[in-house]
């Protein structure tokens, strides 16, 4: 049985972390004359509270927070703070209950922006503003997570991009706490980066920050009911087509580079596949709407590009209904949300280094098939890829497609049609947000799905921010034994 008190301990801390921030909605309330401020004073008392009441009971000097712990950790933590993030939302007089209030924290803190919310365009601004900040939390976790944690532990292939070596053992906390101040400064420069660019094409300072924070953390969240569709004219979606991109890039390059270390920007083999295939897809679908009259000249371009990188990165804002231009875009943006960004960002899915191992592992395999005797290396970025790194990388993709179909028949058992069932678990387990058809679609929304078809999507959800094998290895016996 792992020690608990490290894990409560770091919980209890979020928890009380994220109570102090509920204050920040409250002010935005008071500023703007809402009466949500109210949900936001008491949500943030009780939350602080209880945080600090799990902290101090659970404190213990000498207590390392090992691997084991960790993946309790990265668990707990996410379903601890999504519940204790619903609060303000059940509170608040929005019409949310309680499946509602959670499914939307649980969907804007795994930035995934599936939402069940409608008239953003006159909801308090309290509640425009928390639905943001989430999601910007949930950006930033995504990433100490995957840079200090989830590297240490061998999850699904992520045991490539550990920083660098290190002499803790199985210690995870000093590491994850220094990369988490030095991502920290850089997360935030982006943002601000993002709400200045959203500035100068004419969004309000509410607006451009809201949707500064949902852009770098690639979640997707809007102040509008039209999404990024509504300040299209001023150009917002081409600053959002840059951050998205930016939110999408490994956050260890740019470390690297913030320490003058430019050689991994123009080495990382992920990155450059990661943008060649974003402009190949852009390309293809472009020629589409063009060689079928649906859009034409620079506008078929912007649609196609926005439209594109917003769904390969899993960010999900829209500018446009793609339901709209055909079976091929249709069965294309299904394809894309199983894409991803690159591993150490805030994108989702699958990600661009595990489809660069599964076609290198091919590679080799085809090569040796007819030389049965042959000796052939494996290589990722002009490293040895060790066998378990590809093992691993192979098990997240048999787990990865295995959940999504549990998931698909699941909600198809519920009463879902095809098409909303196989793109809302689609959707969910890649945190990518809008699904396909009317429904679930980027014109539509979640709220009119039943309550139990939303507790299993949140389930998806959590499951897939937190890559798959960390959650599940959770339900074997084996990693309770002493």
């Amino acid at each position: 049985m792992p020690d608990l008190r490290p894990v409560l301990f770091v919980v209890g801390l979020m928890i009380t972390a994220l109570g102090v921030i509920m204050f920040i909605p409250m002010a935005v309330g008071l500023a703007y004359n809402d009466d949500s401020w109210n949900a936001f004073a008491t949500s943030g008392f009780i939350t602080s509270l209880l945080g600090s009441i799990m902290a101090l009971a659970s404190y213990a000097p000498k207590a390392n927070l090992r691997a084991r712990g960790a993946f309790l950790l990265t668990t707990f933590s996410w379903i601890a703070l999504s519940f204790f993030a619903a609060l303000p939302l059940l509170i608040a007089s929005i019409g949310l209950d309680v499946t509602d209030a959670l499914f939307e924290a649980v969907s804007g803190i795994t930035t995934t922006g599936a939402t069940v919310m409608t008239g953003l365009d006159d909801a308090p601004k309290a509640i425009l503003i928390w639905r943001a900040i989430l999601q910007w939390i949930g950006g930033i976790g995504i990433i100490v997570t995957a840079m200090a944690i989830l590297p240490m532990l061998n999850i699904g292939g992520m045991q490539l991009f550990r920083m660098e070596s290190s002499d803790m053992g199985e210690k995870i906390l000093p590491k994850a706490a220094s990369l988490a101040a030095a991502i920290g400064m850089i997360y935030l420069l982006l943002t601000i980066a993002c709400a200045v660019g959203y500035g100068l094409v004419g969004m309000n300072a509410f607006d451009a920050i809201a949707h500064a924070m949902t852009t770098i953390a690639t979640g997707g969240y809007s102040t509008s009911d039209a999404s990024l569709g509504g300040f299209m004219d001023d150009g917002a979606d081409l600053v959002a087509i840059a951050f998205m991109l930016a939110g999408a890039l490994p956050f260890g390059v740019y470390l690297l580079s913030w320490q003058r270390n430019f050689k991994p920007a123009f080495s990382d083999p992920q990155m450059r596949g990661f943008l060649l295939i974003v402009t190949l897809l852009i390309a293809v679908i472009t020629y589409y709407l063009w060689s079928n009259s649906i859009e034409t000249g620079s506008h078929a371009l912007r649609l196609s590009a926005f439209n594109v990188v917003s769904i390969i990165t899993g960010t999900g804002f829209a500018t446009a209904d793609y339901n709209l231009w055909g079976p091929f875009a249709v069965s294309a943006f299904f394809v894309f949300m199983f894409i991803g960004g690159c591993a150490g960002s805030t994108a989702c899915s699958i990600k661009i280094f595990r489809y660069q191992v599964a076609f290198e592992a091919l590679r080799a395999y085809l090569f040796k098939m007819p030389r049965h005797h042959a000796v052939v290396t494996m290589r990722y970025g002009g490293k040895v890829l060790p066998n378990t790194v590809v093992y691993s990388v192979m098990g997240f993709f048999f787990l990865f497609f295995t959940c999504f179909a549990i998931t698909a028949i699941i909600l198809s058992m519920l009463g879902l049609d095809a098409i909303t069932a196989w793109s809302g678990a689609a959707s969910a387990i890649a945190n990518v947000g809008p699904g396909l058809g009317d429904i679930i679609g980027p014109a539509g929304t979640y709220q009119s799905l039943p309550d139990s078809a939303k507790w299993v999507l949140m389930l998806s959800m959590i499951v897939g921010r937190l890559e798959i094998i960390t959650a599940l290895v959770l339900l074997t016996p084996s990693f309770w034994r002493a």
